[in-house]
């Protein structure tokens, strides 16, 4: 393939979801594909190589490993350096690279867009392979969670990766099929629509599926990749409140209908019963802003113990007494908050200047700058009312407003220093 760009799928998921049983199965079925492999796998031994070599298809018996480490963080340069060893020395038409059950798609992906990697590869497609009943298990209906403090050792919950590998994928496939009802895979089929809206869902046992679903399809962009979650394609449906003069930004939120509720700070926020229409499954989603802190114990609590129908919550969080952009991500049991950095507001005037001068869209106040909260929340059957009215409960008082002081405010629990994390909640282990 001399002069041409070798694409790439990208194979991720959560460990046991069926990629290696997925990758074998393109193998025995690739026909007049000429098939490069490359597994990562976390461990000193990498076993899911030994399980893909010798198979009758494709490459046979010529697995490229990556071994002991994650090819999204540890092992970036010894990736590059094996696929560009592979170009040099083979002829192929395709090269599927099998992540490990803890890697970030995202940063794989990257490594073949930029650097030494994008003059060779082009990236075909991110397939996320799905374990149907621990997916339904995790999100469909939650277990018990327990509150938490700092995460002090900065790792991340699973359950953030997991619903991550669906928000960045081209292509999600449904294993395990044969596990769940037809109404849970129905429900499963809308969730991971909520998450990703263009993603391809594929249904399957025992991971089989046509290679024609998932290779040649050129269905990854760069350019969009980072924007085309469910959570930031809410935030972008639903920027025209702002810019249509209705709320400025004071706290509008908008369903799947189009229809905007506008809500005044300093009134009273009534629901008139209007009811967004409904996925056939109860899949829906809003978001939530406000240009007013939260009072931090307050919201804390609420996030914490977010309703079991809230799967997946994400967004910028302005809290009494810090003057940080906090950021929030929520999956299923597990809650954690992010402190991002400064508002730009906090910053000498000719750093807000500069600033805004290079993001024109930049949501602006004359008083508060940047600061303000903007939520999104995607679940099955949301009680949108009831907990825009909890949200609403936490915001400072109109009294408290009117003499706002950060200094007068302590933030805690919320993290204070750039790049700090506290886990407001996680999974309760089990016994």
């Amino acid at each position: 393939m001399a002069g041409d760009d070798i694409p790439v799928t990208i194979l991720s998921g959560s460990l046991g979801a069926g990629k290696t049983t997925l990758l074998n199965h393109l193998l025995d079925n690739a026909g007049d594909r000429d098939i490069a492999v490359l597994v990562n796998d976390m461990g000193e031994i990498n076993v899911d190589a030994e399980l893909v070599s010798g198979r009758s298809g494709g490459l046979a018996g010529d697995v490229t490993e990556l071994s002991n480490g994650c090819i999204c963080c540890e092992l970036r340069g010894d990736l590059d350096r094996a696929v560009m060893r592979l170009a040099r020395e083979r002829d192929f038409d395709q090269l599927v690279v099998e992540a490990s059950g803890i890697s970030e798609p995202g940063p794989v992906a990257k490594l073949f867009t930029r650097g030494n990697a994008s003059a060779r590869y082009v990236v075909d497609a991110i397939v996320t392979v799905i374990d149907a009943r621990q997916f339904y298990d995790a999100f469909g209906g939650r277990g018990e969670v327990e509150r938490r403090g700092a995460a002090e050792d900065g790792t991340r919950p699973l359950s953030d990766l997991l619903v991550e590998q669906v928000e960045l994928a081209n292509v999600v496939v449904l294993n395990k099929t044969d596990l769940v009802s037809d109404t849970e895979l129905a429900t499963l089929e809308d969730l991971v629509h909520g998450l990703r809206p263009d993603a391809d869902v594929v249904t399957t046992t025992y991971s089989a599926v046509d290679p024609d679903r998932l290779m040649g399809r050129r269905l990854y962009d760069p350019a969009r990749a980072a924007e085309a979650a469910g959570w930031r394609r809410v935030l972008a449906d639903t920027a025209g409140e702002q810019a249509g003069g209705g709320d400025d930004g004071d706290g509008g939120h908008r369903g799947h209908d189009g229809h905007s509720h506008a809500h005044d700070d300093h009134a009273d926020h009534p629901h008139d019963g209007h009811s967004h229409p409904q996925e056939e499954y109860g899949v829906t989603s809003f978001a939530y802003r406000r240009r007013r802190p939260f009072r931090p114990e307050a919201v804390a609590d609420l996030l914490a113990d977010l309703p079991p129908d809230v799967v997946r919550s994400k967004g910028t969080l302005w809290v009494a007494g810090s003057e940080h952009t906090l950021t929030f991500g929520q999956a299923g049991p597990s809650v954690h908050v992010e402190c991002a950095g400064p508002w730009v507001a906090t910053r000498p005037e000719f750093e807000q200047d500069a600033y805004r001068r290079n993001r024109r869209n930049l949501v602006w106040d004359d008083e508060w700058g940047d600061r303000r909260t903007e939520l999104v929340f995607i679940g099955t059957d949301l009680d949108e009312p009831e907990l825009v009215e909890r949200l609403d409960d936490c915001l400072l008082s109109d009294d408290a407003f009117a003499g706002y002081d950060p200094d007068a405010w302590d933030g805690a629990p919320f993290p204070s220093e750039q790049g700090e994390q506290v886990v407001l909640a996680a999974p309760t282990p089990p016994e």
